[in-house]
């Protein structure tokens, strides 16, 4: 290959980063930590990262503020908050609070968010707009021994006759359960049955333009119509709402 031609599609890969850059965009095939981000909206920013360093790396950004004593909560912990920075490089990490519920918070409101984890993986979403809420897990055959502390039976005989739209058994199961998770950490109050307070709705499944989502009636105080955002890497489900 001649070095024109070389130099020519380093440009179209460059410009073609540079796109996806606004967009969404994957980097675990390229070895980098931010596994996805999404930008939503001009307000609201989510991302995956995939944890691969110690904690010193985290630490020159990131205050520890709690006694988190398991190692491996510890790094998880400050991932998310770290992650929150990356998506918003003015989010003022040192203001964050914990409520009675233990959902992390900012006194002033300038951001609204929400963090997950699992396994070697902090996901978090911010909005300064925007009431959000996000979950990440990994399908396992441990969602089926809560099956029944999540949904009801007539979710379950749904989302049973619906494996072809998203796979097999426990993926679906597991999408549910973190849809769920989800919007419990929308509301953030706590006291919440997910059984009978956060009910899977039709039309069950939509494919919208910003991306596939599930419809739930959330009915705590007042019915609330939500609709979860879901997205698949293999078996790891990441869900999330904004409203």
């Amino acid at each position: 290959m001649r070095k024109s031609d070389k130099i020519i599609r380093l440009k179209l890969y460059s410009f073609f980063c540079y796109r996806l850059n606004a967009a969404n965009f994957a980097l675990s095939h390229l070895g980098m930590p931010l596994f996805y981000q999404h930008n939503i909206n001009e307000n609201t920013r989510l991302a995956i990262w995939h944890i691969t360093e110690k904690e010193d790396f985290f630490l020159e950004k990131v205050p520890l503020k709690r006694n988190v004593s398991h190692a491996q909560k510890r790094l998880q912990h400050l991932a998310g908050r770290y992650l929150l920075a990356e998506l918003f490089p003015d989010f003022p990490l040192e203001e964050i609070l914990i409520a009675d519920t233990r959902k992390p918070y900012l006194k002033d409101e300038k951001y609204h968010f929400s963090i997950s984890h699992f396994g070697p993986y902090a996901a978090a979403i911010a909005s300064s707009s925007h009431r959000v809420g996000v979950d990440v897990e990994k399908a396992s055959p441990a969602v089926e021994r809560i099956r029944n502390k999540f949904l009801s039976e007539g979710e379950s005989d749904i989302a049973f006759e619906g494996l072809e739209k998203t796979g097999h058994r426990l993926r679906q199961l597991t999408l549910l359960w973190s849809a769920k998770e989800s919007v419990y950490k929308w509301y953030s109050l706590g006291g919440v049955d997910f059984r009978a307070h956060i009910r899977w709705v039709p039309p069950y499944f939509m494919r919208k333009e910003n991306g596939a989502s599930l419809n739930f009636e959330f009915s705590k105080d007042k019915p609330v119509a939500l609709s979860v955002f879901y997205k698949f890497f293999d078996d790891l489900v990441l869900t999330y709402i904004f409203t």
